[in-house]
C-alpha cells in the first residue's frame, strides 16, 4: 500500500473479514504511515504485529525484528574494514541475528487481549 487512502481501505476491508491481525513488515512505506498504521489497528481492534520497536512505542501490540542497535554495530565494522582497504564486493553478506520482542500490554488491553504468560517471559521488553 503506497498512501494514506489505500492504507485506509486495505485495512478497513480486512477488519470487515472477521477474526484475524495484522504483521506489518517492515518498509518505507510502513515508516512514513506508522502512526496512521497503529491508529487505524486501534480503531478496527486488529492486534498487529511490527517489525521495529518504534510502532510498540507509538502504541502497538507487538513488535519483533531485528535489534537495531547491533545493526548499526555491525555496519561501523563493515566502515572500518573498507577504510583499511577492503573491497566492499568482497565482503561477506550479514543477516540479522539478535532479535526483540516487545510487547505493550496498554494496547493488549485496549484490544481485550491476555498475552501468555510464556510470550511475555520470552519479551525483550515490555510496556505498560
Amino acid at each position: 500500500m503506497r498512501d494514506t487512502a489505500e492504507i485506509e481501505r486495505g485495512i478497513a476491508a480486512f477488519a470487515r473479514s472477521g477474526n484475524g491481525g495484522l504483521i506489518v513488515a517492515p518498509s518505507a512505506s510502513e515508516s512514513e504511515h506508522r502512526d496512521l498504521i497503529v491508529a487505524l489497528a486501534a480503531r478496527y481492534r486488529l492486534p498487529t504485529v511490527y517489525g521495529f520497536r518504534s510502532a510498540v512505542a507509538a502504541g502497538g501490540l507487538i513488535a519483533y525484528g531485528p535489534e537495531l542497535a547491533d545493526q548499526y554495530r555491525h555496519a561501523a565494522g563493515y566502515v572500518d574494514r573498507i577504510l583499511k582497504g577492503e573491497k566492499p564486493a568482497d565482503l561477506p553478506v550479514q543477516a540479522p541475528t539478535k532479535f526483540a520482542l516487545i510487547v505493550n500490554l496498554k494496547t493488549a488491553k485496549a484490544l481485550g487481549l491476555t498475552i501468555p504468560s510464556g510470550l511475555l517471559a520470552g519479551a525483550d521488553e515490555v510496556v505498560e
